[in-house]
């Protein structure tokens, strides 16, 4: 290797980066400034991709956990030959530009996740690793189409949050040897020294996590990174975690201290990081053409003739394995819309079921037609239902296995299926208590954000939870999953709506599903629809003449408002029972159909639900709901504790109407 355009390609890296930042006069030079080395060392001699196709499959992938470096990897996908110009590097953190404060997901070509919450990055790359184990897996010769690393870098913060234990614990149990981290050791936060906050033994930690661990000493010692990549990737039954000690915001005059974790350099302080500590006396943004040439020759090149190779390696598998290619080459994209069934099962009349035990039937049932449908709960999965009758657990021996054991990891769990997702080829679920939504909304939210068509089951969905009391017993949590912009959240009524609300989840290619389920049998109710439910909102059961109240319900109190119907008609009150399963799907109907189904004033509406009042305003005027937290008692106890019973409805109801 050539020493002499390895140092000036850094300096020029580490230039860019700081007259991004300053141009900006906003971002992060500390990390990008330590890290440069690695990542150079990483794109020019190990990182498979084509800029030409970013979004080639077999692509390696390589997630920044610490997003707020992100000057730096906008550098290296510019340098690289990505659709990221020198214009867009001054665009940085500005309105619109492709260069956002921190990486963003189908925003910026060659970012493959979007990362920023510390630790997540970490998490979300854990799932890739499993994904592409997992695909490999499950086709004939899968080795030969799927077959890539995964590498994430991280810093001090991420390691601190709590997930990153989360996630490398899996990550060392599922023995994921294909996945290398690098651990910018720098021993900084924005705070100041990190010993302030942290004395933990960082590599005992990981040894223990039963992952391998490398230690490069300087991390300006490209030749020794560089074999600290190669040793890596040898490993054959754990993943890798390389600890390279830097200096933050290497050459400033401030490096080493938290002054330079967030702030610009500056234009003084960043002429003498430039000229007098790199040799880099240039003008702002230059990149020297011997620069442009090594990124040509290693990375560039190595991608193409990569990419090239498995066009030919993929046209040779097609013709052995016409089937699998076929179905490998339609799953990759998330789409399955041709493997769902056309026709809904038969329900049994008068039969009830908890949703949640529909939910599995479901679940089993698509499964038979989905073959890259993969998923598990959070050690819960006999409580939600989420395991495949006859399926194979996902294990280092079983990487075609379908069921995921995660552990009682909620937020690596919803963190780690982002990742899936981001790697592609598969469609995944992940399950618990809905109660316990809130460890996971972090990663929820970046699902949403991401576009991605995570399905979340989380059952035991209201104070009919009973014994477990107010601790498992949610109340705020759905309030919480509405309130998340680009999530659809559906609790059904019964067999019917749990079974088309899986198929609405499976048919969303962009945004995330949270199904509410019951813990208690529901009745199979006469009106219930699969087409109202992927309406959002339907009338499950009309008035006898002329409405003179709508009954809004979801879940389990669609059964209970019909009964408060019954009570009410005897009285000649007449009112119309509608469910609403799904908020955010009635608001993509047509205004037409809308007030077909609301047809009556906002202060002639009832909203009944045995959770948060929060959000119900903006469909009706009365509630009954429950804005307290729950108790610790037998089911039906509880629920006649807060009254909710059809004769409490029909009292409300008969207040408003007289």
């Amino acid at each position: 290797m050539n020493k002499k355009i390895d140092e000036l390609s850094v300096a020029t890296i580490r230039s860019l980066c700081i007259d991004t930042i300053n141009k900006a006069n906003s971002g992060h030079p500390g990390m990008a400034l330590g890290s440069a080395p690695i990542l150079y060392t990483l794109w020019t001699r190990h990182l498979v991709a084509d800029p030409k196709d970013p979004e080639w499959f077999n692509r390696d992938r390589f997630v920044l956990s610490a997003g707020h470096a992100s000057s730096l990897l906008y550098t290296m996908l510019h340098l690289s030959g990505y659709e990221v110009s020198l214009d867009d590097l001054k665009q940085f953190r500005q309105l619109g530009s492709l260069t956002p404060g921190h990486p963003e997901y189908h925003w910026t070509k060659g970012v493959d996740a979007t990362s920023g919450p510390l630790g997540q990055g970490i998490a979300q790359a854990v799932g890739m690793a499993m994904a592409e184990e997992s695909v490999r897996a499950n086709y004939n010769d899968g080795e030969k189409i799927m077959n890539h690393y995964t590498y994430v870098l991280c810093g001090d913060g991420c390691l601190q949050e709590g997930i990153s234990q989360e996630a490398i614990s899996l990550a060392g149990h599922q023995k994921l040897n294909k996945l290398i981290l690098f651990y910018d050791a720098n021993q900084v936060t924005l705070d100041g020294a990190l010993d302030l906050s942290f004395s933990e033994q960082v590599k005992a930690r990981f040894i223990a996590s039963e992952w391998n661990v490398l230690e490069v000493a300087d991390g300006n010692d490209i030749e020794a990174i560089d074999k600290a990549i190669v040793e890596a990737k040898k490993s054959k039954d754990k993943p890798t975690m390389i600890l390279i000690h830097t200096v933050i915001g290497y050459g400033s005059a401030k490096q080493g201290t938290s002054k330079v974790h967030g702030s610009p350099l500056g234009a003084e302080d960043g002429k003498h990081a430039k000229v007098d500590v790199y040799g880099f006396d240039h003008e702002d943004f230059f990149i020297p053409e011997e620069v442009k040439e090594q990124f040509e020759k290693t990375f560039i090149a190595r991608g193409t003739k990569a990419h090239e190779e498995y066009k030919k390696a993929f046209a040779a598998y097609s013709e052995k394995h016409k089937d699998d290619a076929v179905r490998f080459e339609s799953l990759i994209n998330l789409s399955v819309d041709e493997y769902l069934p056309k026709v809904m099962p038969e329900f049994v009349a008068g039969s009830s079921t908890s949703t949640r035990v529909a939910s599995g039937k479901a679940l089993n049932a698509y499964m038979l037609n989905l073959p890259n449908l993969v998923g598990g709960s959070a050690d819960v999965a006999g409580s939600v239902m989420t395991k495949l009758d006859g399926g194979v657990d996902f294990t280092p021996s079983h990487r075609e296995g379908h069921n995921v054991n995660w552990g009682i990891r909620e937020f690596a769990m919803a963190s780690a299926q982002n990742g899936m997702l981001l790697h592609g080829g598969l469609r995944t679920y992940v399950g618990c208590f809905a109660v316990f939504a809130d460890y996971m909304k972090a990663a929820i939210r970046m699902a949403a954000l991401s576009h991605l068509p995570a399905i979340y089951l989380f059952s035991h969905d209201s104070i009919a939870v009973g014994e477990d009391g107010p601790t498992h017993q949610p109340i705020e949590q759905l309030a919480m999953l509405r309130s998340i912009p680009n999530m659809r959240v559906i609790r059904p009524c019964d067999e019917r709506e749990t079974y088309a609300a899986w198929c609405e989840a499976l048919k969303s290619k962009k945004t995330p599903t949270a199904l509410i389920l019951s813990r208690q049998n529901l009745p199979l109710l006469e009106g219930s629809s699969a087409e109202g439910l992927a309406k959002g909102a339907y009338i499950v059961s009309k008035e006898s003449k002329k409405a003179q109240l709508e009954l809004i319900a979801t879940g389990s109190e669609v059964s209970l408002a019909v009964e408060a119907q019954k009570l009410l008609k005897e009285e000649g009150i007449d009112v119309r029972v509608i469910s609403m399963p799904s908020w955010e799907l009635f608001a993509e109907q047509d205004e037409e159909y809308k007030k077909s189904v609301l047809s009556l004033d906002w202060d002639k509406r009832v909203s009944v639900e045995m959770l948060s009042t929060f959000g119900w305003d903006r469909y009706a005027k009365h509630h009954m709901g429950l804005d307290s937290f729950g108790a610790s008692a037998p089911a039906k106890d509880v629920i006649n504790k807060f009254e909710f019973t059809p004769a409490k409805l029909a009292e409300l109801c008969r207040s408003i109407v007289r």
